[in-house]
């Protein structure tokens, strides 16, 4: 199986209208475009019958306390854990294609609506709901994509992987509101064939790329 995209070339820097979080001019972080990317795929393995898509980022710290404070950075050191920004399944193999934002578009304080999505797929919980669950104002059930916003005092250049697998069954046996983590230990025994698709992605001024769209 192959995973590719028209959006960017696999490791480089994520343009910016697929994150969540963007700079301002002043070095404040704000709200972005938020579009999920154009995704396609080839070589399917004989018997795939439906398609997952997880995107997680494996950089993002387990001490939340100095996220973002001005006076500091992140040390890369720090003690890292995978965050789910996509968590996609039952997709069907054909179209062999996501559109640009077919599945998001804009940022939606307290989350978009799930799980029933785009191609008769449904679209799990990302991290972003207990990323927010402390905070009134944006608090609340976050299904599909949510694109990158890394703190933007961190040290490290963060990496998104975008994993397709394709499966045996139709269905994923997995009923009401599911998470990366379910979703992983749902596919067991059931993948046919998987491929990968990355990019990099940072707020903190000093690590940006010169050009970053």
């Amino acid at each position: 199986m192959e995973l590719w995209s028209e959006s960017w070339t696999s490791g480089d820097s994520i343009p910016e209208r697929y994150a969540a979080g963007r700079l301002l001019p002043d070095g404040s972080a704000v709200f972005a475009d938020n579009l999920n990317p154009h995704l396609a795929w080839s070589g399917l393995p004989v018997g795939a019958r439906s398609m997952v898509l997880i995107c997680h980022d494996f950089d993002v710290p387990l001490d939340a306390s100095d996220v973002n404070r001005p006076d500091r950075e992140l040390a890369a050191e720090l003690p890292r854990a995978d965050f789910f920004h996509w968590v996609l399944i039952d997709l069907p193999p054909r179209p062999t294609v996501i559109a640009e934002g077919e599945f998001s578009r804009g940022f939606v304080p307290h989350g978009k609506p799930g799980p029933q999505t785009a191609q008769g797929a449904r679209q799990g919980l990302n991290d972003y709901t207990r990323w927010f669950a402390g905070d009134p104002a944006l608090a609340g059930p976050y299904f599909g994509y949510d694109g990158p916003f890394p703190p933007c005092n961190d040290s490290l250049v963060h990496h998104y992987v975008f994993t397709l697998y394709a499966l045996d069954v139709a269905r994923l046996p997995l009923e009401g509101a599911f998470d990366g983590h379910q979703v992983r230990a749902a596919l067991a025994r059931h993948v046919l064939g998987e491929a990968t698709f990355s990019g990099t992605y940072t707020l903190n001024p000093r690590l940006r790329p010169p050009a970053a769209a």
